[in-house]
Formats: C-alpha cells, structure tokens, sequence
C-alpha cells in the first residue's frame, strides 16, 4: 500500500542525528558486546528476522528517525519497544534491551508489531451495511445516526436494551471512561474479554485473600524453587515470560505442568502431569492429600494466616490416590513424587490461564489452587505466590478499572454506597446518575444495583424470552468495542443473536467477526478505531505494574482513538458536560492525563491512587535503572521505587509510594510494599475469629490482626489528630475506601498498618454456592459413570439469565461424541485472530485451522495426518478442519486452538467483507462448536471441557 504522511515532522535533521537514542537498543547493544560487525556470531544469536529492518519505500533513506518507547499490545507481560519513525511513518522498531520485563526479548507477535501502523487490511472510514452493500459514509452520519438509533431503542425499551462490549486493548483511561461511558448512559451491560478468560481467577482469589490478581510478577518467578503451571502453557501464550521461568529452571527449579495436553511448555518440564479435562480439584485435592498425611504443610502459616483448612481436611480426606486415579487419571505414586517436591521445594509457585479459569467450577478451580498455596505457606515471598498470567496487553488494567458487568472502577460493586462514592469523585449529583437507569424493578432486581448480562452470554440478552430476563426487555442494540464474537461460544446462537438485533455496531481496527458472520443486508456499522500505536496512555501488566505507552504514529486513514469516539457519542445523547466535567477536552479529544488524575482520585481500594501521569512517564523514561530481579530502582530519578509503580500504590501520589511488587508480604513495611491479607469480610465467622493472629506487616504498631481502617477506628486509636485540617473534611465518616483525601490511608500507613486490616485467607468462601471448592463433572462429560457421585449444579438464576446445568448433564452426550474437546492458543495468533490473522508475517507462520487428534483415534477414523475432517458439537453444530495426527492428546481428547474466522461450518464468509479487509488466513471458529456451560458465579464458558466427534469429510 502507499504510504501517506500524516504529520509534518519539521524536527532539524541534524539535531535528530546528533540526539541519543532513549535508551540502549538493538545496535548499542551489539556494539557493547562486540557483535556489531554482524556475520554467523550475531546472526545466530539475534536470528535473522531480528536482524532486518523493515525499510518504508516512499520515506528518504536519510530522513531523520524519531524513537518513540511504546509497550508491545499483545499478552501481557508487557514487553518494551522502541519505534523508529521516519516522516510520521513507522519505519522499524528495536526490542527494549534496558527495560526490565523483556530485556531484549521478542515474540514472534511482538517481532511483527510494526505492522499496525501499515494496516493493509484495516478499516479506513466508517461504513454501513445498506441493502447488501457497505458503503462509505462520514464520522458525523455515523455518529448521528448510531447514536440517533440507541436513543430511539432506549426510549422505547429503556437503557439496558444497548449492550457495550469493552476491550482489553483500551489503555487504562479508555477502559476507565467505557465504564463511566456506560454508567451515564444508565446499564451494567457493560462487559469486556476478561469474563470468558480470568473472571473465575478474579472472583475466586479476591474471595481467599482479598485481591483477585497475580501476586508476585514474571520476574520474581526467577526466585521459585519450585513452579507448577496448571492449564498454562508460557511457551506459546507468554513466550518472553519464558526467559525468566528458564532463568529459575538453571537456577535449579522444579517445573511441573498439569495439562490434558502435551504443550511445548510440557516439553521444557521435569514433571509431566497429565490430568483428564474438568478434574484440577481433584488433582489439587490428591496432592493435598499426600501433603496432610505427610504432615508436609506449613502448621505455623496455616495457624497465623489462614481460616477454614480444618474443613478442606475433611474434604481432601474423600480424595484418596485411588480416588483421584479413577477421576483425573493420575497414579499415586506420581502424585506422591508431585506433592514431595512442592512441599520440600519451596519457595515455590503456582501458575494457572485459562486451562484452569475456562470450566462451570472455574472459581472454585482458582481457590483449590490458592488453598494449595496457603496449605504450603508459600504466599506473600519472593519465588512464590500464585503467578496468574494474564492473556491481552490490558486486559488487567481494563478488569481493573470495572470493564465488567458486576462492577464499578475497582471492585466498589454496585450497591448505593459505591455508586455516591464514585458520583462524589466525578462530582455529579447521585440522583442525576440514578435517573439515567431504568426505574423499575425486574424479578426483583434493581437494575442500577444489579448485575448486567456478561459478555459470555450477551446473545442469551438477545434470544432469551424477555420475561425470564432481569430487565425491561431484550438487548436490541449492540456495541462491539475491540473484542470480537468469534470469542463466544455456541457459535450458531452468536450469529441468531446478530441477525435479530436491531442494530450491529462495530467499533475496531478491524471489521471483526460481528461485522460479518451475521446475514443481515443492513443495520450494520463498522467506525474505525485507531490502535494503540495510534494514541497514548497507560497499560497495566499481569504483574500489575502500570507502563506509560507514547503516542508512535498519527490515526490512520480516518480512524479515531476509542476516547474520541466515545465523546462523540457522549456529544449526541447530551451527556457530553458530566462525561468529562472535570477532563479537559481538546477539540472532540479528552485529555489523557486528566483522565488518569481522575482516577487517581477514586481508586483507592485497589492502590491505582499513587501513579500519577508525572511518575509513570518518569519510569518510562528511565527502563534500564531497573533491576530485572527486583524490578526495584537501585538508584536514579526512581530511587527505591518498583517500576510501574504496581499496585497497590497506596495514597495520594505525594506520598511517594513505591507500588508493591509481591502482596501479602508481611516481611516489609508497607510504606515500602510489604503487606498482609486484607480484611474483606469481618471480623469473625460463625462465632470464629478470621484476623490474623501473631502476624503483622514489618513495622506495624498493631502487632496483631485488625479490620480495615475508618475514619472512628482512627479516633479509637488515638490517630485521628495526625489528620491535617483538610483531611478531616473529607474523611469523616468514611473509610480506606471511600476518604477521596487519601488521608486515613496516609495515617493507617504512618503507623506501619494496612489500609485495608489484617486478616486470615479464607478457605471457606460462605458468599458462593459452594463454600469450598467442589469437583462437578463438566456438563458435557464423557464419564457418565461419575455423573451421580459428582453431579453439577441444579438449574438456577444467574445475575439476569436463566441457566442450564443439571437440564443438559442429565443427557448422555457421550455414546455418539465419545472425545473430549479442548482449546488454546498458539504462539502466532491472539485472542479472536481478527488483527494477527492481518498482519502478513504471522499470516505466514500459520495458515490452517486444525484439530489435534490421537493416532488411535485417527486410525479408527480412517484419517490421515493432513486430511479434511468435520468436528461435529452434540449441539448440533460442525466445523471443517484440517487434522493433526499427534500424540500430543491422549486417546479420547482432542485440542483445536481458537483464534479463527471467517468460515462458519464449511462456508466462506470472504463475501462479508468490506473490500480490502479479508485476514490473510481465515478459517473455522473452535468456539462454532463449543458448547454450553457457565461458571455458577462469574458466568465464564466452560470452553475447555466439552465432547466432539470426528469423521472424514
């Protein structure tokens, strides 16, 4: 494609040439190192793609070269990028060999991020569907006309009617101001990617100790003696993350991996653990078992720290090696060997994804894992903790800040007192917010107070029987924000859903899958949305550090950054004032920085309070005075501070917090990071006490466990005078969280205490259907003989759906779909494949849509490695594939990766396309066939335990 400049860059050549690169790249290194003469020495340790720069035709080969340092937009473990541009063209680019998470390193999708700003197969101006046709139409009709139509649908069937579909590709204040966005619109049916991937993992861990993220950091996996990845597979999902696992392995660590399938992670271990689909509790509870009878676990953590094990005893008591062999398939003396060497390997760490998050039992999956941990007392030390590995560049940041249909900007809920907090840091009146909502109550719910539809199931919002929704009626109305449809299972009903709705709003670089999988001939909209690379902002990593990410290139073509649309759209429904009262706006484009100052002001539960836009560009700035060890600043403009300032950070930025790499690490001062389990839910349960006893942060002046902090319990303590005037104002008769001065956290801190108390962990969760964690057999379960032993749940309500699960356990799939069906990633796509599947270097790597399947399974088949097969859903549902005979699946398993479209059962969907936007590589969606199952708390697809058949096509 041509190559059209953007920006006129009328920087002097030769001060360009005489400035310093930002930091040490590629070159600089080569030439401390004694390589820059290239040749076999160079070319081997680099690799050859590494090795070329990528050289824009229609740019001067002696133009000057701005470096801009961005952050990968891929995983999340947040790789750092400088980014050359010549003439406000993205002529090349240099893995960060200084910053402190990559140091260097690439992956192939991080290799090929150049790309976005060339975009052949991108959205240039936003179209319509009309009469079969798409056709070009200007911003201003796009706008007038999608916001004219969400206007008509919401009055005549009220505001929870539109759903918006978030990203986990926003910066933190695009995600921040979705949120806010929908809120003034007056829905919960707001949702993004983190419910179909770590929305067990957020809602089980925050229920055992406080906080649903990953603990530690990749980094700090450099410090474990032990590593055991249960449904995680680093090498293709996290490849950089693996120079730090590796680094620990020649260290001398252990790593095990727990997963149905051979991954290349698998390939790397000392211990292969294969368990059968659906069964991580009762793996957990076999190892628990060997460790209790062993009398292996941590007696004097579990009696400081930890509440319930007595009843998990009992529990994993019922889990005898016979048990847990007849069940996951696992041998006792395996087990026995597993257990042996995470209890006198420590410390030692726990990774999981979404092999373990993607079940019906998935938050009870993700609090079996962290019971382990605690049994073990590897938590709140360097080397342990449970390492949750995120999948998108911000899908942390974008759960964070509320992109969910359960909650506001950091895990406030939605009940009134949440609702007035945040009112009061946007400085609105509650009653003006409250109106926005529908009035009504439905099945009695509150929809202000209530949970919205999730994302798993917004085409349930659609199809469902209205009278049995929790709302005024069905969704007629539609958003696609960044994330596209093919991530939803049951791909039949996506695609009913697209053709019953009213109107198909796609807003992406690309025309994603809800933009052409439907059968519509109008009603569709396709605006562009600019990448990342395009604007600028923040990003939080799995770790939970906060990285500024400058502004590369200008939008290309006509395409806009998601906050400008959004304030378009906010222009046109007349809430434009309230949407950004306090934010300055420049043109149609909201200050970024403002953005990150107002939440500054109301986050506080979570710590994102202390990173203010001045701190996080002072880190960025400044990447290789970082310790890759530590991550922390042994001196320099950061000095003493953890690079990105991860959260919590506690406190005003002011207060210089220097973030908290590892939580619940009662080994330092938490003025200085350290920390203790946080005191959520009480004091005590049934009678029984659940704060902590005899341990306390380093420093602390309550040297015992304690609840969490307000503004009377520092008037108890004799506290409340170390209060400026100020202060006192606006803390009285709040709490941690809700004092917008930040004054009793300031106070809490003064005095060596947590904000938020001193508490025990809890294994027993009485706020969940189940208490403890329980193994359910999957709903489509090939084990029909465990099926009453093991049953599921019985048909129930979940937030406003109806939900299925005895109904569809009850029937006996498994004589006519006989193998267990799987899925995950590889290591050239993510997520939905729409924007990797584009770009023509990682189009080349992988081509073909496939599902791995024993030889003993292809030979009764009559297949052949290579051949055409359907895979048949007992749904109903097939796709066409190609096979791959491999014993990386045992018999009677199956795995196919998900990242295709554009096929949908045998037919090619390339006519959909707008001209010019077919992916280099389409091919059939695994989730086409995928089947039902949601997580009884957080709603999440059961992707990763299903059935299938395979025949011959």
């Amino acid at each position: 494609m041509r190559l059209t400049r953007k920006a006129d860059h009328k920087t002097d050549q030769a001060e360009v040439a005489k400035k310093p690169a930002l930091g040490l790249n590629r070159r600089q290194f080569l030439q401390s190192a004694g390589l820059a003469t290239g040749g076999i020495a160079a070319a081997s340790m680099l690799g050859a793609g590494m090795m070329r720069k990528a050289e824009a035709k229609e740019v001067p080969h002696d133009a000057p070269t701005e470096i801009k340092r961005t952050i990968c937009s891929h995983c999340s473990v947040g790789c750092g990028i400088y980014a050359e541009v010549q003439n406000g063209v993205w002529t090349g680019q240099e893995p960060a060999f200084d910053h402190p998470f990559n140091a260097g390193g690439h992956c192939a999708k991080g290799a090929s991020l150049r790309e976005h700003g060339h975009g052949e197969k991108r959205l240039k101006y936003p179209m319509k569907l009309e009469g079969g046709k798409w056709k070009k139409i200007s911003w201003d009709q796009a706008i007038e006309e999608v916001g004219g139509k969400a206007l008509d649908i919401r009055k005549e069937s009220g505001p929870d009617s539109i759903f918006f579909m978030g990203s986990a590709k926003f910066s933190n204040e695009q995600a921040y101001m979705y949120r806010k966005f929908a809120a003034m619109w007056g829905t919960n049916n707001v949702d993004h990617s983190a419910r179909i991937c770590h929305s067990t993992t957020v809602a089980g861990v925050a229920n055992t100790w406080g906080y649903g993220a990953q603990t530690n950091s990749f980094n700090d996996i450099r410090n474990s003696k032990a590593m055991m990845f249960i449904g995680s597979n680093p090498c293709e999902a996290h490849p950089v993350a693996m120079q730090h696992i590796l680094e620990g392995k020649e260290r001398g660590a252990k790593i095990i991996v727990v997963d149905p399938r051979f991954t290349r992670t698998a390939a790397k271990s000392d211990e292969y653990v294969h368990i059968r689909p659906g069964t991580d509790i009762p793996y957990i509870y076999g190892l628990l078992w060997h460790i209790f009878e062993n009398g292996w676990e941590d007696k004097t953590f579990i009696q400081q720290r930890v509440y319930g094990m007595e009843r998990i005893r009992e529990e994993v008591a019922k889990w005898t090696p016979a048990e847990v062999e007849l069940v996951a398939g696992v041998p006792e003396a395996q087990m026995r060997r597993v257990a042996k060497t995470l209890a006198e390997t420590k410390p030692g760490t726990v990774v999981w994804c979404m092999g373990g998050t993607q079940h019906h039992v998935g938050n009870a999956n993700t609090r079996a894992y962290c019971i382990l941990q605690l049994a073990l007392g590897n938590m709140g030390v360097p080397g342990g903790g449970t390492n949750i590995f995120r999948g998108h560049d911000n899908v942390q940041g974008a759960t964070d800040f509320g992109l969910l249909f359960d909650t506001l900007p950091g895990y406030y809920g939605l009940k009134t007192g949440s609702w007035k907090h945040w009112c009061n840091v946007w400085d609105l009146d509650y009653e003006w917010v409250k109106n926005r909502f529908d009035q009504e109550t439905h099945l009695g719910q509150v929809p202000m107070n209530s949970t919205g539809i999730p994302c798993s199931r917004w085409h349930d919002g659609v199809l469902e029987d209205k009278s049995k929704i929790a709302q005024k009626d069905n969704i007629r109305m539609a958003f696609f924000w960044g994330q596209s449809v093919n991530t939803e299972t049951r791909g039949r009903d996506v695609r009913d859903a697209l053709d019953k709705m009213d109107t198909v709003v796609v807003v992406d670089p690309y025309p994603t899958m809800a933009g052409v999988m439907h059968n519509r001939t109008d009603g569709v909209y396709l605006l562009p949305a600019a990448t990342q690379f395009e604007t600028y902002g923040s990003i939080s990593a799995s770790n939970r550090s906060l990285q500024w990410r400058s502004q590369v290139i200008e939008p290309l073509f006509e395409s806009k950054p998601d906050h400008v649309i959004m304030y378009k759209l906010a222009k046109k429904w007349g809430i434009e004032k309230e949407f950004c009262k306090h934010i300055k706006v420049n043109g149609d484009e909201p200050l970024v920085e403002d953005i990150t100052r107002e939440y500054n002001r109301g986050m506080w539960t979570i710590g994102y309070t202390g990173q203010s836009p001045e701190r996080l560009k002072m880190h960025q700035e400044n990447w290789g005075t970082f310790d890759i060890k530590s991550l922390e600043a042994p001196g320099g403009p950061a000095k003493g501070e953890t690079y990105g300032l991860p959260w919590p950070c506690w406190g005003t930025p002011e207060m210089k917090h220097p973030g908290s790499q590892i939580l619940y690490r009662t080994g330092r001062e938490v003025k200085n990071g350290g920390g203790n389990f946080r005191a959520r839910y009480g004091v005590e349960h049934n009678g029984n006490n659940i704060l902590a006893e005899g341990s306390y942060s380093k420093g602390a002046e309550i040297q015992d466990g304690y609840p969490e902090f307000t503004a009377d319990m520092l008037k108890q303590l004799g506290w409340w005078d170390d209060l400026t005037a100020e202060e006192k104002k606006h803390a009285e008769g709040k709490n941690w969280k809700t004092d917008i001065s930040g004054g009793i956290q300031r106070v809490a801190i003064k005095h060596g205490c947590m904000p938020y108390g001193n508490a025990k962990a809890r294994c027993i969760v009485w706020n969940f259907p189940d208490d403890i964690p329980v193994h359910r057999e999957p709903l489509y379960t090939p084990r029909r003989d465990l099926v009453s032993k093991y049953p599921t749940y019985e048909d129930r309500m979940v937030a406003r759906l109806p939900n299925l699960y005895k109904t569809i356990q009850d029937q006996d799939f498994a004589k006519d779909f006989p193998i267990a069906l799987t899925s995950g990633r590889l290591v050239e796509y993510e997520g939905g494949g729409e924007e990797t599947r584009s770009n023509p270097w990682l189009a080349e790597l992988q081509q073909e849509m496939f599902i791995e399947i024993n030889p003993a399974d292809a030979a009764d088949r009559g297949l052949r490695d290579g051949d055409e097969v359907w895979v048949h859903s007992p749904e109903g549902a097939k796709i066409k594939v190609q096979a791959m005979v491999t014993p990386r699946v045992i018999a009677g398993e199956s795995f196919m990766p998900y990242h295709f479209a554009g096929v949908f059962e045998g037919k090619s969907l390339e006519k959909n396309y707008p001209e010019g936007t077919v992916p280099y590589v389409i091919g059939e969606s695994a989730n086409t066939v995928l089947t039902y199952g949601y997580d009884v708390v957080t709603q999440m697809q059961e992707t990763k335990a299903s059935l299938c058949q395979i025949t011959k096509a």
